[in-house]
């Protein structure tokens, strides 16, 4: 007769052992399922992230492929250029306006439309319609109602108004501090830019945030107003606080549309002038494609990837804890 002891010997590692699942043909065709799909995601996706990577450090710099190492000589030739210095404090100015602008519109027409009006999904619509249009049609019809000798600059010259705005013409930039090759501040030909992106994407974000204002409980709200908070104690300290996670997605969202955007400034003024509204994306386009130099497009190319990641990983990794904490 065997000991207690014996039993537990044989017993214990058995139920510790984790059980293998059995194979079920519901399994199988899952995993079939996604097999073509994972494929192709990586042979488009991370093969050609690779193929990019290995490039940018080649010296392919003509129509014919020259694949002999150039160690980081292209990514050099880059941070010392003029166009992509500018290129960098386009990108960072237009980003955060970009950003701040969509946030507080789309807030603002959230919380004009939460109101249970009877048209609300008339405004919902008309709100969301934009980002419908094409980022190469918003373009063109901004830079008609924006151009100096037309559009908009009639109506106020009509009413009077003397120094009439240049938009995307103008070559001033505010405060203009000299940096290197460059001047830091504002470029003032990039707000007319930045008003077209924000009139496409604040019903982006409007939708978002429209969202999470309903996932809001109305006993919070009621016990806030029993308690006697006001209309701004509530919105400060009641619905901003519960729109944090929201808030988060819009701007990572938005930071990636605003990184990697190309069709509105390629429609609406190109790199502008002394390349006061050019940007990374325009940049890697026109020196790969239009001037030959694969490398060193391919080099902007891994450089707007690694700004975009800066923003993309982070918030990828949050989410998936988040996912595994639920």
């Amino acid at each position: 007769m065997k000991t207690p002891t014996e039993l537990n010997a044989k017993t214990i590692p058995r139920i510790l052992a984790p059980k293998r699942k059995k194979f079920s043909w519901d399994m199988f065709s899952s995993v079939a399922t996604l097999i073509p799909s994972l494929i192709l995601l990586g042979v488009f996706v991370y093969g050609f992230i690779g193929w990019t990577v290995y490039v940018s450090f080649s010296q392919w710099n003509s129509l014919i492929p020259n694949f002999n190492s150039a160690g980081f000589l292209n990514y050099s030739i880059i941070f010392s250029s003029y166009r992509f210095q500018s290129d960098l404090r386009n990108i960072v100015v237009f980003t955060a306006f970009f950003i701040i602008a969509c946030l507080i519109v789309g807030l603002f027409l959230a919380l004009l439309i939460d109101q249970k009006i009877k048209v609300e999904g008339f405004f919902r619509s008309i709100f969301l319609f934009p980002m419908a249009i094409s980022f190469v049609v918003t373009g063109v019809v901004w830079s008609w109602i924006l151009n100096p000798s037309t559009g908009v600059n009639l109506i106020l010259k009509a009413f009077g108004w003397k120094s009439l705005p240049s938009w995307f013409l103008s070559t001033t930039i505010a405060p203009n501090w000299p940096f290197g090759q460059i001047q830091l501040g504002i470029p003032v030909a990039l707000l007319a830019v930045l008003i077209a992106a924000v009139w496409q994407m604040s019903g982006f974000a409007m939708a978002v945030y429209l969202a999470g204002l309903r996932g809001i409980s109305d006993e919070i709200k009621e016990a806030a107003r029993i308690d006697g908070s006001g209309v701004f104690r509530m919105f400060f300290s009641i619905i901003l606080p519960q729109l944090r996670g929201t808030t988060t997605t819009i701007i990572i969202i938005l930071t990636a549309a605003s990184l990697k955007i190309f069709g509105l400034i390629y429609a609406m003024t190109g790199p502008g002038q002394q390349f006061l509204t050019d940007m990374p994306s325009l940049n890697m386009f026109q020196t790969t494609f239009q001037g030959d130099q694969f490398a060193q497009g391919a080099a902007i190319a891994i450089v707007l990837l690694l700004m975009i990641a800066i923003f993309i990983v982070p918030y990828l990794i949050v989410t998936l804890r988040q996912g595994d904490d639920a």
